[in-house]
């Protein structure tokens, strides 16, 4: 009789992360929420970062919650890193991709190599955020120099966990400094903008090894070693589209969080001036896939504004919303206006002035204790993937956790 076995899967989102206890067994797959915590950016006089010690600590947390474990992977959003020194030791807390410092950057590297021809080259679209705007406007900062590794978020956490530095690929490919093409560096194009391509680890491919718990961490969490960690499609939009229970090849898929993600999967590139134009993006996913997709604005703008108004029930909320007439006012959610966190709805308020439509009225502050609530999948049931697009061969299910909340929060 085959043995269940459970992995733990812990997703990384922008405003919240969770670890998911997958079992598996003949046939069925069994997901459950351990633990959710907050993912809440900090704003410090340099700019804004993220909290990626408090986000260690809730995976320890959710890790000791899961129990005994048969394998551990990590997904996260995209684009962002932490740099180390020599010492492996990390330096300052990572940017926030929301900071203003790529304000005016894509411009400079534009200058040296024009956008059309960075998209035949990786098949990125263009954000402002995007890894390699970030490093450019990184390069002459005082911290810099003394960067040895740059590790993307889940590498950096799955480092801390096991000591075993790698940049796994799907996550690699929206740094724009990958060739979807040869699923490797583009080594030219790094050159030519200055980037050092030794600051990544070796890539790894989703499947691969990655290590195995440090003893300090079986301690801290209560599990028996050895405990190995499994490189998944780190990029929380891979495992998600990994898990699209579609039966043919001929799907679409919307992935919904703080960004959502709206695309195909496809088995190569398209690096046209047309795909381009129309900010289209060529990322990486299984299984040697392409994840061609549009990135829109997801569930930000109610998130800033929830936190904006205060500790209110998020199910409230929207059932309030659900009263009040549609569509009296309509603005743009990709508008770059939104980008950045803060004053989100005087920002709406004041765009709907700008455009002579209604003007939403203020929302009374409310006096009640904290009551945000979230999906709980706490007691979900079995699932059977057999014959499904979610039955991928990676060794590690960090992908099954995708299913069960949004979670393409990157």
């Amino acid at each position: 009789m085959t043995a269940v076995r459970t992995y733990a899967a812990v997703d990384l989102g922008a405003s919240s992360g969770r670890v998911m206890a997958g079992r598996v067994g003949p046939g069925a797959l069994e997901l459950t929420e351990v633990h959710r915590f907050p993912n809440r950016p900090v704003r410090v006089p340099e700019g804004l970062r993220w909290d990626v010690l408090a986000l260690y600590g809730g995976v320890l947390d959710g890790l000791r919650a899961a129990g005994q474990v048969d394998s551990v992977g990590i997904d996260g959003w995209a684009v962002d890193y932490g740099l180390l020194d020599a010492d492996g030791a990390l330096l300052g807390n990572p940017v926030h991709y929301r900071d203003r410092r790529t304000d005016g950057v894509a411009e400079k590297v534009w200058a040296t190599v024009p956008a059309a021809e960075l998209y035949a080259a990786t098949g990125l679209q263009y954000a402002p955020f995007n890894t390699l705007y970030q490093l450019t406007a990184a390069l002459f900062t005082a911290q810099f120099p003394y960067a040895e590794r740059l590790l993307l978020i889940p590498d950096l956490l799955t480092y801390w966990l096991t000591g075993e530095q790698g940049t796994e690929l799907t996550n690699a490919s929206t740094t724009q400094l990958i060739d979807p093409r040869t699923r490797d560096w583009a080594y030219g194009l790094a050159e030519r903008l200055g980037i050092d391509l030794g600051l990544f680890a070796p890539l790894r491919q989703p499947g691969d090894p990655a290590g195995v718990l440090r003893p300090e961490v079986l301690e801290e969490t209560g599990l028996a070693g050895p405990v190995p960690v499994t490189a998944v499609g780190s990029h929380d939009t891979a495992s998600a589209v990994a898990a699209v229970p579609a039966t043919g090849e001929r799907f679409a898929y919307i992935c919904t969080g703080t960004w959502s993600l709206a695309g195909l999967e496809l088995d190569a590139p398209v690096l046209t001036e047309e795909s381009r134009a129309a900010n289209f993006t060529n990322e990486l996913g299984l299984d040697g896939t392409v994840r061609y997709l549009r990135n829109i604005m997801g569930l930000w703008l109610l998130q800033e504004c929830v936190r904006a108004w205060g500790e209110q029930d998020l199910e409230n909320l929207l059932r309030e919303a659900a009263t009040v007439p549609a569509l009296r006012s309509v603005v743009d959610a990709g508008d770059t206006a939104f980008l950045a966190p803060g004053r989100m709805p005087e920002r709406i308020a004041e765009a709907c002035r700008t455009s002579g439509q209604p003007v939403p009225g203020r929302r009374p502050r409310s006096r009640a204790a904290f009551s945000t609530r979230w999906p709980s999948p706490t007691a979900r049931p079995s699932r059977t993937p057999s014959g499904s697009r979610g039955t991928r061969s990676t060794s590690c299910t960090s992908w099954a956790a995708a299913p069960a909340t949004p979670c393409c929060a990157s």
